[in-house]
């Protein structure tokens, strides 16, 4: 039995009407639309592979990672890598930079085992693109992997969600992703060819090995080249850091991913009418001036850096201020930054060679421009007077920044000023003057990374032994290279985070900042900044004088801050009551507000009050003037050398021939002998012994 319904025909009738209007309407304009709103619907849903990315995880990440490291520095540097394929398509080493991505977004590092099996197969999909060449940079609509911080997207969105994809400057998660994975590879094999006289952007090298560097090594230098290449950090030619990756990397498949990464970023993904429509922000409503939106973290959102460490950021030096980024290179870009100027650092290495004129009369710099010559018991002693004795020359760089120390004459320093600038110029493609290349004398101080390089003249008396055995006592005038930290840079830091104001004379100010915090959560985070500038000058000579003006900087803006907070009119009642560390509570009034505080500390309903470090000069730790090498590799490099030579058969054979030829001795049975020769034979025998071998 069938049932007609009045609303058939209706039915039919709008059914051939829709079909009517969807077969007049433009095709290019319906498929741009539609293919628009399918990339959205599917978001990371690509079509699903067949291979299972369980069975693709069979090693140790980390164990590849080693052996591209070792790799790297046990190949010839003359000799390029020219596949690399092989290491991008293990799938261990995406898992890795997943892992790593993630700690980067959210603040936790992921186990292994905890990842789910569909970012398994995102990943996998991603790792694919890669290999065959169909990843694309800045894809937001389009996406093979999110990050866990995102929502997913399993419907059709709407108009103002879509700008908001389009229109945010945030990069995908994916690109991140890909980043991790040209670093982990690419990073060992231009570590292994970079110069040691680069010490930014680098494992094991920072701020401090270069001021030690400087301390070790600057001595006994008159003038000094202080350039500024931060342009190279900001804006570079892709031209050249394709040539300079090409001279080690072969592999097509990384440098046109490379190559793709260093255009300019743009959203190509949307062609239709509607899209260019959102592209030029029709139909956006305009926000109140001042009118600021408050930031609600997702629940595995990192929180923001604590307050401490954002103040010292704000103190670093002018040198490391700035961190390139190219393109869509991201977490690549300081990398790419050192391997173009790591021209400049060979080049500057075969200066220094040539330069070097060395002077039979000069007590330090002999034979050769080998540094081991130079006597590590006092190294920083050069005569100040006098003929002029060894010409030499060193150099040393921290990301866009040189300097370079000259033993010779100013018209020596202006010429290598000129080959200088001559090879940025040319050869780097960066438009340098002379006002960027500064000439100093010594005399005047030089200032980088916020110290400032200088001579000390001192009077000291030298003890010898002359012929006959006569100990003769003479005095003599030398100089001794200082480093110490510059006081005025230490207030401009201070007056951009608000903490001081005036030059001359500097008056604290309240930390503003922290004024609805509670007065344990302040102190405690002070400690942690101060702490932290205390290591930053480890190795200035004034440490002291430097770290106490800010303690005590630090410490009267928290009086200040906590005379307004509690209403007690001046920094005086606040030290009266709170004593000079400010370790004692100021919270409530009366007599007994201490016995309160610590029966409630005893209870554990308050927290405990650090007092403010270093409010005493003799709290303060003295410079630090450990011996630095004057040839110095960082430690997991001399692991790695060592690690090589242990692995190659010629090492152990060399050792079997020597332990033939001379027999196994300890330095302990050495020592024995040469003691019970010099009991037996006396000084005579020894005499006899150098005459008959002089130049042993």
């Amino acid at each position: 039995m069938v049932v007609s319904s009045p609303w058939l025909p209706i039915a039919d009738y709008m059914i051939m009407s829709l079909r009517t209007f969807i077969k007049h309407l433009p095709r290019t304009s319906l498929i741009g639309t539609f293919s628009c709103l399918h990339s959205l619907s599917a978001y990371s849903l690509h079509p699903q592979h067949q291979q299972d990315p369980y069975a693709l995880m069979n090693e140790d990440p980390i164990q590849i990672c080693s052996q591209i490291w070792v790799k790297s520095f046990s190949t010839p540097k003359s000799i390029p890598f020219s596949n690399l394929t092989g290491f991008v398509s293990k799938f261990d080493i995406w898992v890795l930079a997943y892992q790593r991505s993630v700690a980067h977004f959210t603040g936790s590092f992921p186990s292994r085992n905890a990842i789910h099996s569909q970012v398994l197969d995102d990943l996998l999909a991603l790792r694919n693109a890669v290999v065959k060449g169909q990843f694309k940079w800045d894809m937001k609509t389009d996406l093979y992997i999110r990050s866990p911080t995102e929502k997913p997207i399993n419907e059709f969105t709407s108009k103002n969600r879509l700008k908001k994809i389009l229109n945010s400057n945030k990069p995908p998660f994916q690109n991140h992703v890909v980043q991790e994975v040209l670093l982990l590879i690419l990073e060992p094999i231009f570590e292994s060819r970079f110069s040691s006289k680069s010490h930014a952007f680098r494992l094991g090298r920072d701020a401090h090995t270069v001021i030690r560097t400087i301390r070790s090594n600057f001595s006994g230098y008159l003038w000094y080249l202080r350039g500024d290449l931060s342009e190279i950090l900001v804006n570079v030619d892709k031209g050249l850091v394709m040539y300079c990756l090409e001279k080690v990397v072969k592999d097509k498949r990384v440098l046109n991913l490379i190559n793709s990464a260093l255009r300019e970023s743009g959203n190509t993904c949307l062609e239709s009418d509607d899209a260019r429509m959102l592209k030029k922000g029709r139909g956006t409503k305009k926000r109140k001036k001042g009118e600021e939106r408050r930031k609600v973290l997702n629940p595995n959102e990192p929180k923001p850096d604590p307050y401490w460490l954002r103040t010292f950021f704000d103190f670093a030096p002018e040198e490391a201020a700035k961190v390139p980024d190219y393109g869509h290179c991201g977490i690549l870009s300081p990398l790419l930054a050192n391997v173009c100027l790591n021209e400049l650092d060979h080049m500057m290495e075969e200066k220094i060679v040539e330069f070097f004129r060395p002077s039979m009369l000069d007590s330090i710099w002999k034979d050769s421009t080998a540094d081991s010559c130079h006597n590590p018991a006092w190294p920083e002693f050069v005569p100040s007077g006098g003929k002029e004795k060894t010409r030499k020359m060193d150099y040393i760089r921290y990301g866009g920044y040189f300097l370079i120390g000259i033993r010779g004459s100013r018209e020596d320093a202006v010429k290598i000023r000129e080959e200088l600038i001559e090879f940025c110029n040319t050869k780097l493609g960066i438009k340098v003057d002379y006002s960027n290349v500064d000439i100093e004398h010594v005399s005047r101080g030089i200032l980088f990374l916020d110290h400032v390089i200088g001579h000390r003249v001192v009077y000291p008396t030298l003890h010898y032994t002359a012929t006959g055995g006569k100990t003769i006592s003479k005095k003599c005038v030398g100089t001794l290279l200082s480093v110490t930290a510059s006081l005025p840079q230490c207030i401009r830091r201070f007056r951009h985070l608000e903490l001081l104001k005036g030059d001359k004379d500097p008056e604290p100010l309240p930390c503003t900042p922290m004024l609805y915090s509670s007065q344990a959560h302040t102190n405690s985070q002070m400690n942690k900044f101060l702490e932290t500038m205390a290591d930053w000058y480890k190795y200035a000579d004034n440490r002291k004088k430097v770290v106490g003006f800010c303690a005590y900087v630090i410490r009267s803006s928290l009086a200040k801050l906590y005379a307004a907070r509690y209403k007690l009119k001046s920094r005086a009642k606040v030290y009266r009551i709170a004593s000079r560390s400010l370790s004692h509570p100021l919270r409530g009034k009366g007599t007994n507000v201490a016995s309160e505080y610590s029966d409630a500390l005893k209870l554990g309903l308050v927290d405990a009050i650090e007092g403010v470090q270093f409010s005493h000069m003799s709290l303060i730790p003295s410079c630090d003037y450990t011996p630095f090498p004057r040839v110095w590799i960082p430690e997991h490099e001399q692991m790695l050398l060592e690690y090589i030579k242990l692995q190659d058969p010629k090492f152990f054979c060399e050792l079997l021939k020597s332990i033939k030829t001379q027999g196994l001795s300890l330095p302990q049975n050495e020592a024995s002998e040469i003691l019970w020769d010099f009991k037996t034979f006396g000084v005579h025998w020894l005499k006899f012994e150098s005459e008959k071998h002089p130049c042993g």
